[in-house]
């Protein structure tokens, strides 16, 4: 009698401007409730962001592959690391990507520069003020607890994060392992079109859509949305 091979370990990583907090409380109880471990290493302070979150996918996979995955920047460095680490990953979780190669003018990337220039023109109290006026309050709760986690660093982390480019399509082509993608259709600045395109670019790769208001109400609604998508990939 033989035993079932272990799942892998799941790292999640975060969106620009987010941290850990918000990772767990979308993919945590999705992926418990299907027996597997989530790993969700915080975002390192300041222009080190991007570097240190695919350097916490380089250490996490030193003892095996691992599902690697996370929302909107952190889905774009999932897939950077899987792109170069085909052996290492077992599969993709993504939430919310926000552009295809370098950004240019995409909403979220225009979205985290301004907000930049709030913090450093204004300072984190009124930036903040600013930024969360206007908005539902979740997702005001939300900018609020991790941009004070950022600290002093939160103007730089926002602005490498909003220059570093993704994976192109062309890239992402040449990635055979199950991807599931999660796209929120009510999302001005995380597009579901550019889920759309990842999936049509990836050769195994399923899409599920939800919204915002969702999210708002259920934080692990969107863990669900990826996690059954990429279920749904790899059958």
């Amino acid at each position: 009698m033989t035993s079932a091979m272990p799942k892998p370990a799941a790292v999640l990583l975060p969106g620009t401007g987010s941290d850990e907090v918000f990772v767990r409380s979308v993919f945590a109880g999705p992926l418990a409730a299907f027996g597997m471990r989530t790993v969700a290493p915080p975002p390192p302070r300041g222009a080190a962001v991007t570097a240190g979150l695919l350097t916490s996918l380089d250490e996490a996979a030193a003892d095996g592959p691992v599902l690697a995955g996370g929302v909107s920047l952190g889905a774009h460095l999932a897939a950077e690391w899987a792109v170069r680490n085909p052996g290492k990953c077992a599969g993709l979780l993504l939430a919310m990507p926000a552009w295809c190669g370098h950004p240019g003018e995409a909403p979220a990337s225009l979205a985290a520069r301004a907000s930049a220039d709030l913090v450093d023109a204004h300072g984190l109290d009124e930036a903040l003020r600013l930024a969360t006026a206007g908005v539902a309050p979740w997702l005001g709760a939300e900018l609020t607890r991790a941009w004070r986690r950022h600290g002093d660093g939160l103007a730089a982390s926002l602005r490498v994060a909003a220059a570093h480019p993704a994976p192109t399509l062309e890239a992402l082509a040449e990635l055979d392992i199950p991807v599931g993608i999660a796209a929120c259709t009510d999302d001005p600045v995380h597009p579901a079109a550019v889920a759309h395109a990842w999936a049509k670019a990836l050769p195994r790769a399923v899409v599920r859509e939800t919204t915002l208001a969702a999210l708002g109400a259920d934080r692990e609604s969107l863990g669900r949305a990826a996690l059954l998508a990429w279920l749904q990939a790899g059958g």
